[in-house]
């Protein structure tokens, strides 16, 4: 059963929320909260799977609500969903990097929400390849700030490589088929670089992929390392079965 808390400032649209995810099977609402200084609390007392956050609210808005749940380490299970009105604004990227898990559109479809749920239930980042190439685009154009994740110094060169396509909105298994490695391996390495980075998941690292300058965000003709190789074929296997700095690929 997926555990979902509510944090809206809208009575309506929290009923229509509540409406929507009571009426399916597995997914169960376990409080509502006019308020970010409420939602957090409410996070605490009932460890939700799941919060849906709206960004604007009175009291507390949802980016600080976002910060402090993750700055707990009680509620490390709790995978924020940021809800806007207005796509993709600065407030998303600000999420984001606050430990937001991803972000919905509040005209989002019934299925899309349902799905988007159960996707954030399991740990997964909400960044569609379409959605981090628009977020690329208009929210992280700007200087690179090395010393905001200095773990990056501490990532292998396998790591670096699997957090640059991340960052680029790959999935496990588009990252596995550039690499040539496993979907597997691909995912030991996100996880490891993630682990370093102190990352709470997919999303923050992310961007701390843009944030530290590994991405460059107007790099338009940018393609992965692997597509530049002459022979991608048994050759490029072979070479690849054991990375430069040691480790065996499987």
């Amino acid at each position: 059963m997926i555990r979902v808390l509510i944090v809206d400032d809208q009575a309506l649209m929290r009923a229509g929320f509540r409406a929507l995810l009571d009426a399916e099977d597995g997914i169960e609402v376990i409080g509502e909260a006019a308020d970010g200084r409420q939602g957090v609390e409410l996070a605490r007392h009932h460890i939700p799977d799941v919060a849906l956050v709206d960004v604007q609210m009175p009291l507390m808005s949802g980016i600080e609500a976002t910060r402090e749940i993750a700055a707990d380490p009680l509620l490390a299970g709790v995978h924020v969903v940021i809800l806007t009105n207005y796509g993709l604004d600065a407030y998303v990227f600000d999420a984001l990097r606050a430990g937001a898990a991803g972000f919905l559109l509040k005209d989002t479809e019934p299925a899309e929400l349902l799905q988007a749920i159960r996707v954030a239930a399991r740990g997964d980042a909400l960044l569609s390849p379409a959605i981090t190439r628009r977020l690329i685009g208009e929210f992280v154009s700007r200087p690179p700030d090395r010393a905001t994740a200095p773990g990056f110094e501490a990532l292998t060169r396998r790591e670096r490589e699997v957090s640059a396509l991340a960052a680029r909105g790959l999935t496990n298994e588009e990252i596995a088929a550039h690499m040539v490695i496993s979907p597997f391996t691909a995912k030991t390495h996100i996880s490891r670089a993630m682990t370093k980075l102190g990352a709470r998941d997919r999303a923050q690292l992310v961007v701390f992929s843009y944030e530290s300058g590994l991405v460059a965000p107007r790099d338009q003709h940018w393609e992965p390392r692997v597509a530049r190789q002459e022979s991608p074929g048994r050759k490029l296997l072979a070479a690849d079965r054991r990375s430069p700095d040691g480790e065996r690929n499987t």
